[in-house]
């Protein structure tokens, strides 16, 4: 690898490095929300019970990306007529603007439900901007490598998302063990987010002391200029059919393994195996750390035996051995919960006419059935349960071990009788507290114990994932970069980029959670990953094209 770095020429290593640190940047302002949504939830969510506060923060999460395509469609068609320079100089005023600013909102106690109104718009602002600017940077730097390079100049902004996410873990973690967690609970919480400030004019700055890319000069002074880059990208089905196969076929399995290895292995930790939050970031960081070089050795190897073959290599691997890992990283993060599984098995016994669903996207649910209670408990407690059917009529119950918990009598689920934020909570925790010390006494360990934390398998493992994100990230830009005709690149490739890491990666959580509430298995929610990532292997190996020996 040093000897492909000691390769790129003085000009070209100050494209890459403006290019990427501006990208660094704007993922440091993007993950702020993921590193910091239990604090979110508490501060623009709190007025609702726990489990609907921490999905509908999740879906606020997931409101980001799901506006990235329009992002795409605007900027990159925008890109491919003015040029990439100039509009991913406006992403990034628009991402360090909307960011800094969810520093200085005010919170649901003090403003009431026009705080999470606001805090949702600044999401979708930030999400537009990401979704114009990862094309216009990758098809920047991609368009300035020489032939037979692209891997390895791309891979270098594939960092970048790994690097903005562990930068913002490093601030985060910075101002926890500043101040007391008192201080940071009240105020410092916001400290992150306004640094963006700091960040968003270093950024502009080296930003604008770029060049236009020489390959849309060209196409420029010949007059070559696609003058409908939206038309010409999807409405020619030679071309869409590229976009619909480059989704299907490389993005939506690499988003999956991208968020599955880091976001959601994250959320895995903090919420369900009760981890401390400043621990798991740490022990995340250290994998980020490790893990990160890779980006480059892949990508520069993808220049010489394929983008298409590493990729999804790296898809078949996360999906035959997700399972195992996180199983493994619950065994070593917190043994004594994974000790209370094996020895007193948890059993919801109820008629299931009275269990629901619990996804509530809108938070004005209430789930008060004996069963839902208990499921939902359960859920928020990070303990998993079988489900087994009782006979119409009869009390819902939990099981645990050879020992039998009976909920009192719930209120039957009637519009008519709504009960106030403070009566659903009275009655959830009426549920909670008795269930609480009955897990307690059976060996459930309320929060993980640190002392018993296996710090140097834990971040192996953590490590593993990462390593499997790197396979499918490192090469992505350049196949997609190759996949498509210059006019109309920026348009073409930034849609699909989009929708599988926008749609396909953002609603991994709240979609895994939401299957892990409903199965009560607290590994189940690696189904949705698994599968869209298998799905990607079989599409991607059969219709898509190698492109590393492509000209332009």
């Amino acid at each position: 690898m040093a000897q492909e770095q000691k390769g790129i020429d003085a000009a070209h290593r100050r494209v890459i490095f403006a290019s990427s640190l501006g990208t660094v940047f704007e993922w440091y302002d993007f993950y702020l929300y993921g590193s910091l949504v239990t604090i979110i939830t508490k501060k623009f969510f709190s007025g609702m019970n726990d489990t609907t506060a921490f999905l509908f923060a999740l879906l606020a999460f997931a409101a980001g990306f799901f506006v990235r395509p329009f992002g795409a469609l605007v900027f990159g068609r925008l890109g491919d007529l003015v040029g990439r320079k100039h509009t991913f100089l406006i992403t990034i005023v628009i991402m360090g603007a909307s960011t800094a600013l969810v520093g200085c909102l005010p919170t649901y106690e003090t403003a009431g439900v026009i705080a999470p109104i606001i805090f949702i718009v600044l999401r979708l602002l930030q999400g537009l901007a990401l979704g114009g600017q990862y094309g216009g940077a990758a098809t920047y730097i991609a368009e300035h490598a020489p032939p037979g390079r692209r891997g390895l100049y791309t891979s270098w902004i594939q960092t970048t998302a790994t690097l903005g996410f562990f930068l913002s873990l490093l601030v985060i973690l910075a101002c926890r063990v500043s101040m007391s967690p008192e201080q940071f609970d009240l105020w410092g919480w916001r400290l992150p987010f306004l640094l963006s400030i700091v960040l968003l004019v270093i950024s502009a700055y080296i930003r604008l002391q770029l060049q236009e890319s020489p390959v849309f000069q060209e196409m420029k002074a010949a007059g070559k200029l696609s003058k409908a880059p939206l038309t010409e990208s999807f409405a020619k089905w030679s071309n869409l059919k590229i976009v619909l196969l480059a989704l299907f076929g490389a993005t939506a399995g690499q988003a999956v393994v991208w968020y599955g290895g880091q976001f959601y292995a994250l959320l895995f930790l903090e919420k369900t195996l009760q981890v401390d939050p400043t621990r798991a970031q740490l022990v995340m960081a250290a994998a980020l750390l490790l893990a990160t070089p890779f980006f480059v050795v892949f990508g520069a190897l993808s220049d010489r035996i394929g983008r298409k073959r590493i990729i999804l290599t790296g898809c078949l691997l996360a999906a035959l051995t997700y399972f195992p890992i996180f199983n493994a990283i619950t065994q070593f993060a917190n043994p004594a919960l994974d000790a209370a599984v094996k020895a007193s098995p948890v059993v919801v016994i109820a008629d299931p006419a009275e269990c629901s669903f619990q996804f509530d996207p809108i938070g004005k649910k209430q789930f008060t059935t004996g069963c839902d209670l208990f499921k939902g408990a359960l859920a928020r407690m990070g303990v998993s349960y079988k489900n087994e059917a009782a006979k119409p009529g009869e009390l819902a119950r939990v099981r645990i071990g050879e020992n039998t918990f009976v909920t009192v009598q719930a209120q039957a689920p009637d519009a008519s009788r709504d009960l106030t934020a403070a009566q659903y909570k009275a009655l959830q925790d009426e549920v909670a507290a008795p269930l609480k010390a009955k897990l307690a006494e059976a060996g459930y360990p309320a929060k993980a114990d640190m002392a018993a934390f296996n710090y140097p398998v834990v971040i192996l493992l953590l490590t593993l994932l990462v390593i499997y994100v790197t396979m499918v990230y490192g090469p992505i830009a350049a196949w997609l970069v190759e996949l498509f005709p210059v006019q109309i690149r920026y348009t073409s490739m930034s849609l699909p980029y989009h929708i599988g890491n926008g749609w396909f990666g953002g609603f991994l959580p709240v979609t895994s959670f939401a299957i892990v509430a409903a199965t009560g298995n607290i590994y189940n929610g690696l189904w949705y990953p698994i599968v869209v990532a298998a799905v990607t292997v079989v599409i991607g190996a059969l219709f898509l094209r190698e492109t590393k020996d492509s000209p332009a």
